[in-house]
């Protein structure tokens, strides 16, 4: 009689176990789905659709604006709803108008001085990534009348020489091929941004001009360029980051991505920079 009874007795706990482990179950999957329907509907722009949207301000070095206008309209086509705003000058300038509390989300230097001021200052956000190199090389009219053939025939007598003032990324390199050849310069006009030099040498106001490599490729015809080997004394290292006081991180870190991934690495080499 007891064994008929002990099965009897084990039905009810069995089926309240089992009951209460389905509840638990029950709960748990809830607390999952809701976990992950919040997840689904956080986006970068916070928005419900995983869109970015809104305006990115690109703050980037006088050399890179053919490069980054091409980007920048890869990024759009990529993120309708975003607008890329470009603003293009010498480094050291953007520098001083961002420290100065001009509103941007990002910063592109052509050289690394210039971003240490920028992080000094408390005004970026996280670590910047470096995503090209340049050189210099010597642009002259295409009839280069004046018989520049290297970095040496710069310091002739009579050449009306352009550089980048030694502020600016271009005119520190300037400076250091300059040094390390034992060349004395001595250029009729020193320049902010490498693309004013450009238009010295083009315009025909200048016999020669120092500029990067990436200028002289965007200039077509209207210039022509002179590869000396000192070149390689003074190599840019063109870094990127997100600023601090930005109105839309999730748009910026982006397009950064975008630079420093393939279709921007793609376009950049296109356009003569090296990879870092």
């Amino acid at each position: 009689m007891f064994a008929s009874r002990k099965p009897a007795a084990r039905r009810p706990f069995r089926a309240a176990r089992l009951s209460a482990v389905v509840g638990v179950l029950a709960i748990t999957t809830a607390a999952l789905a809701g976990c992950a329907g919040a997840q689904s509907s956080g986006t970068a722009s916070g928005s419900s659709t995983g869109q970015l949207s809104g305006t990115v301000t690109v703050f980037a070095a006088a050399s890179l604006k053919a490069s980054f206008t091409e980007i920048a309209s890869k990024f759009e086509a990529a993120n309708p709803g975003t607008k890329v705003k470009l603003s293009f000058a010498g480094s050291s300038d953007l520098v001083t108008q961002l420290t100065q509390g001009a509103p941007a989300d990002v910063f592109a230097s052509a050289d690394t001085t210039n971003m240490k001021k920028l992080t000094d200052a408390s005004l970026a956000e996280g670590q910047p990534v470096n995503f090209a190199t340049n050189v210099l090389t010597i642009a002259v009219p295409p009839s280069n009348t004046a018989g520049v053939s290297g970095f040496r025939d710069l310091a002739k007598p009579g050449v009306r020489l352009v550089v980048c003032a030694p502020k600016v990324p271009c005119g520190a390199a300037t400076q250091s091929v300059a040094k390390s050849t034992g060349t004395t310069l001595a250029p009729v006009s020193e320049e902010s941004s490498v693309t004013d030099v450009l238009g010295k040498v083009s315009s025909g106001e200048a016999d020669a001009g120092l500029v990067y490599v990436t200028d002289v490729k965007s200039a077509g015809d209207k210039v022509k360029g002179i590869a000396f080997p000192e070149s390689s004394n003074a190599v840019n290292t063109y870094p990127i980051v997100a600023l601090r006081a930005s109105k839309n991180k999730d748009a910026a870190k982006a397009f950064i991505a975008m630079v420093t991934g393939s279709e921007g690495r793609q376009v950049l080499q296109s356009a003569g920079f090296g990879v870092p």
